[in-house]
């Protein structure tokens, strides 16, 4: 019987918790679900791939494919992709923080669905304090973007159809900003998307992301697959702006001065140059879809 959907992991030194990993996901799939399970190893230091291709002499279904060098998070994910031959993807992590019990369950869902998330908004949700702030504010901008509310914008446990995302493969990046791409994509181009609460908990080992590094990334990543599949949300917020300050330059040179400045003319110009720009980039985009 051919497997039903593949479950992708990938792997940076995580040999502290990678073979529990493994494991869990072998006894919490359904008999009745056929799955293959790929293991990515992207390039890592430790034991990781040592630990893999012992487990691998002894699990028939578990596939591990090795990267040469550490190529990021999106890379091992895109690999896993290409190599699948089954309808559904399901991806989560190799530190056992997401609730892989709800994988039967998200997998069910996507049935009826393009996408399946689970969102990290569960009754026990265990999550950095630091990263709380500036998760809120790209949760806001993203669902602007989107017009859809996105409860998490990058949710490492979620399952997809293969042929809906390898429309999409381009321009998924290499890096930890692939579920926040592929969520933009899909609801911006108007696909099934559900989200289900989960859990979620401490990670096995240290975090592989840094908190300014990364929320930047994210911030640029947001700007770019905006503009690119949605320029008109992401440009006419600015040419708003522009407008208002020019309009508040205008009444107080009238007011105030009884003259009008360069300041007014330019901020009038800029807004202009900005609106005439969104309405380019919405047309080009409508064009080539």
């Amino acid at each position: 019987m051919p497997a039903q959907f593949s479950i992708i992991i990938p792997c940076y030194n995580e040999e502290n918790a990678i073979e529990e990993t493994v494991i869990h996901l072998r006894e919490i799939i359904p008999d009745d679900m056929e799955y293959d399970l790929v293991v990515v190893n992207d390039g890592s230091t430790d034991r990781s791939g040592e630990i893999l291709l012992s487990m691998a002499e002894t699990i028939p279904s578990l596939k591990v494919v090795t990267h040469d060098k550490n190529r990021g998070y999106g890379a091992a994910l895109k690999t896993g992709i290409k190599m699948a031959t089954t309808e559904y993807i399901a991806i989560t992590d190799a530190d056992g923080t997401y609730p892989n019990e709800r994988l039967p369950e998200l997998v069910r869902l996507c049935q009826d669905q393009d996408m399946v998330v689970g969102a990290r908004t569960g009754a026990d949700v265990t999550y950095s304090k630091l990263r709380a702030f500036p998760k809120f504010f790209l949760r806001a901008w993203v669902s602007w973007i989107s017009r859809y509310p996105v409860p998490d914008i990058n949710s490492g446990l979620r399952v997809f159809r293969r042929d809906v995302t390898m429309r999409y493969i381009r321009i998924l990046p290499d890096s930890f900003s692939f579920t926040t791409t592929i969520t933009l994509a899909m609801l911006t181009n108007y696909h099934r998307v559900h989200y289900e609460p989960i859990n979620y908990k401490e990670r096995i080992g240290s975090s592989k992301i840094k908190p300014i590094r990364d929320t930047l990334r994210f911030i640029m990543l947001i700007l770019r697959t905006g503009t690119y599949f949605a320029p008109m949300r992401v440009f006419a917020p600015f040419a708003m702006l522009l407008m208002f300050m020019g309009i508040g330059s205008f009444l107080y040179d009238m007011i105030q001065l009884q003259n009008l400045t360069d300041k007014t003319v330019l901020l009038f110009l800029f807004s202009l140059n900005m609106g005439m720009f969104a309405l380019l980039a919405d047309m080009i985009d409508k064009r080539t879809r």
